[in-house]
């Protein structure tokens, strides 16, 4: 997995609550168990119509780039697939800002180096106002003092320490362990003198 210190990018506006992982990505894109490819599909239905021609939606509109994006509240909900946070990284996100995450998608997210950074309604609100008056301003997500900053805007976000440590690191779950291997030994060899 790719460390995540900071990101500095433009942000892309999805001001849709209640974004579950069937609009996420639909269930008839799931056959594949590898994770390349499925950032083609992201929000397919929204974005384009039958006959595949591109519909008005924001990822369709080059006005809108970066590697965050900025959705509504109660991102995520629905079935439990970790192809959503596939998605949306093979796309190119590495941030998605929300007041609410459900609980499911956020560990998904979490466990593929996507960083889900909850803020408030406030912020958020005001946020999704300055991406669209402005598309070319770029907000600051700073994983080690847990900030996102944008202009004059600035907000804390929460995130447990293991993962926490785990994306600072590039760690996968068995890469975490692996890393903890000297302390393991370390532990081993106390308890068996004991």
């Amino acid at each position: 997995m790719e460390k995540f210190t900071t990101l500095q990018s433009t942000m892309v506006p999805l001001p849709i609550e209640d974004i579950d992982t069937d609009q996420i990505i639909p269930a008839r894109f799931l056959k594949a168990t590898s994770r390349e490819g499925f950032g083609n599909n992201l929000f397919r239905d929204w974005r384009y119509n039958k006959d595949d021609s591109p519909k008005d939606f924001v990822l369709n509109d080059d006005t809108y780039t970066g590697a965050i994006l900025v959705a509504g509240r109660n991102f995520g909900c629905g079935s439990s697939r970790e192809h959503a946070a596939w998605a949306l990284a093979d796309y190119g996100f590495r941030v998605v800002v929300s007041s609410f995450f459900a609980d499911i998608f956020k560990g998904n997210a979490l466990n593929n180096g996507l960083l889900p950074v909850q803020v408030s309604d406030e912020f958020l609100n005001t946020l999704i106002q300055v991406v669209k008056a402005n598309p070319k301003i770029e907000c600051l997500v700073n994983l080690k003092e847990q900030t996102i900053k944008c202009g004059a805007l600035e907000e804390q976000f929460e995130i447990g320490a293991y993962k926490k440590e785990c994306l600072l690191n590039g760690y996968d779950d068995i890469d975490y362990l692996v890393s903890m291997k000297n302390k393991i030994e370390e532990y081993e060899k106390k308890a068996i003198t004991i």
